[in-house]
């Protein structure tokens, strides 16, 4: 036996020593962080919102930071105000949408659009005339043929007599749109149209611009795959958001692109086809010629400041092919990435010279 104080014996009471004086300490930091974080939140803290419109879902995620239950319902209710309209103006789906009511409209006289149908109608005639027709959004009618849309016909293919006769229904210069009058007219009683390659790069605008006006700078919204990127998500951080890799099986990213005050649509035949006698019959119809396109173009995304203007120049370029599309996008600086199938059953990738910019390397804020 020994007395006093051993070695081991005086060590812990010294670590129980400084336990006591450390403690209070530690927990006047808690509560002094706590307290930090009630006053002065997470500037960089992600507020996300999501729901279903247009027959596929939408989200935004809101830098900035976090959100009383009053500011989140302002903005929940922005979105979904906005969606709302779009969707009674442009479904293809809804008997009772502006659009619909258009699409019955049998008389030569004139039909009074709404302003947000003449800006859609008007920017895609100018896409049209870019793309010497390749885009078109009176092709509705072939679209159905092939068993696609809103009305499609069933998926046997239609006989060259068909094609023929729905040909007399299909071609953009076949409508007169008045901006002056806020009207337009159909030179064919059985002219009708189809805004799904435009409609949804549209309503991110317009989403885009509700949220922006609330006051909030940093956003990304995204629609069915159509995204703008409002702001940054944090000081010296842009959005980054992937381009999907073209594989109906299995969904993984191709590239990663930085976005800022920019919107990016991507048109692709991977996901929606018809398999006939083995044969792939793409959802993408050429206007001009009035069948599926057959090219080794498998998708093309399109970064514009307009995510409408995007959505419409990417179905031209899917429509187009690679070749074509890509030398149009070159001609008018457009940023375009187009990813082609390869015999050997891989991809390749060419883009634009106004695309390189935007490449960068590590993960997206959006995944497919």
């Amino acid at each position: 036996m020994t007395s006093g104080n051993s070695p081991e014996r005086t060590s812990l009471l010294g670590l129980n020593r400084r336990a006591r004086w450390l403690l209070p300490i530690f927990l006047l930091l808690l509560v002094g962080l706590t307290f930090r974080h009630l006053l002065f939140p997470d500037p960089h803290t992600l507020t996300p919102f999501s729901g279903a419109t247009m027959g596929t879902t939408w989200s935004v995620k809101l830098a900035g930071p976090p959100l009383d239950s009053a500011s989140h319902a302002r903005v929940l209710g922005a979105v979904e105000t906005e969606l709302d309209r779009i969707n009674r103006l442009m479904s293809s789906w809804d008997p009772a949408s502006e659009l619909s009511r258009f699409n019955r409209w049998a008389s030569p006289q004139p039909f009074p659009l709404s302003p947000s149908n003449i800006e859609v109608f008007a920017l895609a005639a100018e896409v049209s005339e870019q793309s010497g027709g390749a885009f078109d959004i009176t092709v509705s009618p072939l679209v159905a043929a092939w068993g696609f849309g809103a009305e499609a016909a069933g998926t046997k293919a239609p006989s060259p007599e068909q094609l023929s006769q729905l040909g007399e229904r299909v071609g953009y210069h076949r409508l007169r749109l008045d901006l002056k009058s806020g009207s337009i007219r159909k030179q064919h009683p059985g002219i009708s149209a189809d805004l799904s390659a435009i409609a949804k790069g549209y309503a991110v605008d317009r989403v885009a611009s509700a949220i922006a006006a609330l006051g909030y700078p940093n956003f990304l919204v995204e629609i069915g795959g159509e995204l703008k990127a409002h702001g940054q998500k944090r000081p010296e951080r842009d959005w980054r958001v992937a381009v999907e890799r073209p594989d109906e099986l299995v969904r993984s990213i191709y590239a990663v692109v930085a976005l800022r005050n920019l919107g990016m649509a991507t048109s692709g035949d991977y996901r929606n086809f018809v398999l006939e006698d083995g044969t792939r019959r793409s959802h993408l119809i050429d206007p001009r010629l009035g069948r599926p396109v057959m090219h080794t173009l498998a998708s093309v995304s399109v970064v514009d400041p307009s995510t409408a203007r995007a959505d419409a120049l990417a179905t031209a370029f899917g429509v187009m092919g690679i070749e074509a599309g890509f030398e149009l996008a070159a001609r008018l600086n457009i940023a375009a990435y187009f990813i082609e199938r390869q015999d050997d059953g891989g991809y390749s990738a060419r883009f634009t010279p106004a695309f390189a910019p935007l490449l960068v390397t590590g993960p997206p804020e959006t995944t497919p």
